[in-house]
């Protein structure tokens, strides 16, 4: 069994320890969670964040947090997927966890007949080099969280405020750019259902909550 929650708009901080305590408290029978929302304008500087990343932040607040990776930021129209999983219990290794998400979002753009692609050196998903989804995990005692973050619609601006994920000039995309959407909410559960085949579970595993 592997839980569904769906959260709605969440602050960040709150929800990032609510993270760290589940990964702490957990045993090896806890089931697996996938935290579904969005947060308010918000920066995050994960662990090998710089400084000189953060360009003009200005009133977004910015969060120094456990995760892998640089600066990105969260805000209003982007899907964020927190995954809470035992990688132990599944024999899953790191990169392949990384590659079932990017692959997941790879896989719903081709439903709109978007091609995107992984980059190997900077993981996330690309399409016509801007990037459209971030990943970025923290793995402790082999269960991973964090997750990825995926723009559909919404307010790119911030993003110049920093140089994404650490690359500076690197172009930003959104869904809405790239085709009709009117209802972002109905990206949500074909994109759980595509992850849960990449991680090989059934879709009758799912619990929604």
């Amino acid at each position: 069994m592997i839980i569904l929650r769906q959260l709605g708009q969440v602050p960040y901080e709150p929800t990032w320890h609510q993270m760290q305590q589940f990964t702490e408290q957990r045993d090896t029978h806890t089931p697996d969670e996938l935290w579904l929302l969005e947060h308010p304008p918000t920066f995050t500087q994960g662990r090998a964040g710089k400084a000189e990343h953060l360009l003009t932040p200005g009133e977004i607040p910015v969060v120094p947090i456990d995760r892998g990776g640089q600066v990105t930021y969260h805000g209003p129209g982007q899907l964020v997927l927190y995954t809470l999983i035992d990688l132990t219990r599944r024999r899953l290794g790191v990169r392949a966890l990384v590659t079932a998400l990017e692959q997941s979002i790879i896989g719903l753009l081709q439903r709109y007949n978007i091609e995107a692609v992984a980059r190997r050196d900077a993981p996330g998903v690309y399409v016509d080099n801007a990037k459209i989804a971030a990943v970025g995990l923290r793995i402790r005692k082999g269960r991973s969280f964090h997750g990825l973050s995926f723009n559909l619609k919404m307010d790119l601006e911030p993003f110049l405020r920093i140089n994404p994920c650490g690359y500076q000039g690197l172009e930003v995309t959104q869904l809405s750019a790239l085709t009709e959407l009117h209802d972002p909410s109905s990206v949500y559960l074909p994109l759980v259902h595509l992850l849960l085949e990449q991680l090989g579970y059934n879709p009758d595993d799912l619990q929604i909550e």
